[in-house]
C-alpha cells in the first residue's frame, strides 16, 4: 500500500473484529426478545438514542405501535450505533481502496451520499424516492466491483478495492435488511437475510484483512486445498441460514428438552412444506413465531440435520489439514471449533435455550467462518509453481 494506507490491514483487523462484536451483540438482542424495542427507524421512539422514561417516548407514533420498554430499548439501539460505526469504518477502508481505480473515490463517495440521502427521505414518508436512491447507489459499487475485479492484475494491492466496494455494498444492504427487520414485525426471511447479511460482511471483511496483511501459506496441493475448505464454506453457510431460520421461527426448542430425539421421538409428526414457507407476506407481527408444532419441529429436524452433515465433512477436513505439514495449527482450530460448536448446540436443547449459550453458539458460527475464510484467504502453492 501507499505511504498514507500503510496501515490499511490495520483498519481492516478493527473493522473484522467490529463486525465479529455486531454479530455478537446483535444475536444477545435478537434472543433476549428486544428486536422490535424500537418500532422506528433509525431513531428510537423519535430520539438519536434512546428515551431515558416511558413518559419521553409517549407522544411518539411509534409509541402506538409498541409501548417503550426501558429495559430493552437500549439494546436495540446500541446495536445499531455499533453497525452505523462499522459502516463508516468500511466506508473508509472502500474510499482508501478505490484511491488505486480511475474515478473510484467519486464513485463510492456518490454512492455512499446516494444512500445517505435516502435515509431522511425515507423517515419523511417517501419510501418510492429513497428506495430508488438507495438502489442506484448500490448498482454503482456492485459494477464498480466487477468492473475492477476483471481489471486486477492478481496482486494483493489491486485485489483490495474490488472486494472493499463489494463489503460496502453488502453492508449498505445489510443497513436495508434492519430496517426492514423492524418495519416488517421480525418476518423470518428478513431475519434470516440480517443474519447471513452480517456474516457476510464478516467474511469479506477477513478476507480484506487477510488479503491486506498478505500472509500467504504456501503448501503442496494448495489448489485441492483450496476446493475442499470451499466446500466446506458452502456447507456451513447453509446450515447458517438453517441456524437463522430456526431463530426466526422460534424453533429452536420445538423439540423440548430432549436430545438426540425430538420430544422422546426418533421422527415425530413433522411438516416441512409449511414450515419453509418463505414468505407470508407484510403486516403480520412475527414476534414469538406464528407456525404450529409440527412445522417447527420440521425446521428443527433440518438444523439438526444439517448441523450433522457440517459436522462430519468438516470433522474430516480438520483431520484431513492435521496431516498436511503447514497447515496443521488451521486443522487443530477447526477441529476444536467445531466440537465446541456442536457442544454448545447441544447445551442449547438440553439447557432450554439459556441466553449466554445461544449467543455463544452464534459466536462459534462466525469463528469456524473465519477460520474457513482464512484459509481460503492465505492458501498458496510453492514458489514457482503458481
Amino acid at each position: 500500500m501507499s505511504a498514507a494506507s500503510k496501515h490499511y490491514h490495520r483498519l481492516a483487523w478493527l473493522a473484522c473484529a467490529l463486525a465479529l462484536g455486531v454479530i455478537v451483540f446483535g444475536a444477545f438482542v435478537r434472543l433476549s426478545n428486544a428486536g422490535l424495542s424500537c418500532p422506528d427507524w433509525p431513531t428510537c421512539y423519535g430520539q438519536a438514542t434512546w428515551p431515558s422514561a416511558p413518559a419521553d417516548a409517549a407522544d411518539h407514533a411509534a409509541s402506538a405501535i409498541r409501548p417503550f420498554d426501558d429495559t430493552r430499548a437500549w439494546r436495540e439501539q446500541v446495536h445499531r450505533m455499533l453497525a452505523g460505526s462499522l459502516g463508516a469504518l468500511v466506508l473508509l477502508l472502500a474510499v482508501l481502496a478505490a484511491r488505486r481505480e480511475r474515478h473510484g473515490v467519486a464513485q463510492v463517495l456518490g454512492a455512499s451520499l446516494l444512500v445517505a440521502i435516502a435515509i431522511p427521505l425515507y423517515m419523511r414518508g417517501e419510501h418510492v424516492a429513497a428506495s430508488v436512491l438507495a438502489a442506484i447507489g448500490e448498482l454503482i459499487l456492485v459494477v464498480a466491483a466487477v468492473r475492477w475485479a476483471r481489471g486486477a492484475d492478481g496482486s494483493v494491492t489491486q485485489s483490495l478495492p474490488p472486494i472493499a466496494a463489494l463489503t460496502l455494498a453488502v453492508i449498505i444492504f445489510q443497513a436495508l435488511l434492519g430496517m426492514w427487520t423492524v418495519t416488517w414485525l421480525l418476518k423470518p426471511i428478513v431475519v434470516m437475510g440480517h443474519l447471513l447479511g452480517g456474516l457476510l460482511t464478516f467474511a469479506l471483511l477477513s478476507w480484506l484483512a487477510w488479503r491486506a496483511t498478505d500472509l500467504p501459506v504456501r503448501v503442496p496441493g494448495a489448489h485441492v486445498l483450496r476446493r475442499l475448505v470451499a466446500i466446506g464454506l458452502a456447507l456451513l453457510a447453509v446450515q447458517i441460514a438453517l441456524g437463522g431460520w430456526t431463530s426466526a421461527n422460534y424453533a429452536a426448542l420445538s423439540c423440548g428438552t430432549d436430545f438426540p430425539k425430538c420430544v422422546g421421538q426418533w421422527m415425530p409428526p413433522h411438516d416441512f412444506r409449511e414450515g419453509f414457507v418463505l414468505w407470508r407476506g407484510i403486516g403480520v407481527d412475527y414476534e414469538g413465531g406464528v407456525l404450529d408444532g409440527a412445522s417447527r419441529i420440521a425446521i428443527h429436524i433440518a438444523h439438526r440435520t444439517g448441523a450433522l452433515v457440517v459436522f462430519l465433512y468438516l470433522g474430516w477436513l480438520a483431520l484431513r489439514l492435521l496431516r498436511s505439514p503447514g497447515v496443521r495449527g488451521f486443522g487443530g482450530g477447526l477441529a476444536v471449533l467445531l466440537l465446541a460448536q456442536v457442544t454448545l448446540g447441544v447445551l442449547n436443547v438440553v439447557l432450554a435455550l439459556p441466553l449466554w449459550v445461544a449467543v455463544l453458539h452464534n459466536a462459534g458460527a462466525a469463528l469456524l467462518l473465519f477460520t474457513l475464510v482464512a484459509l481460503l484467504a492465505r492458501l498458496r502453492a510453492p514458489e514457482g509453481r503458481d
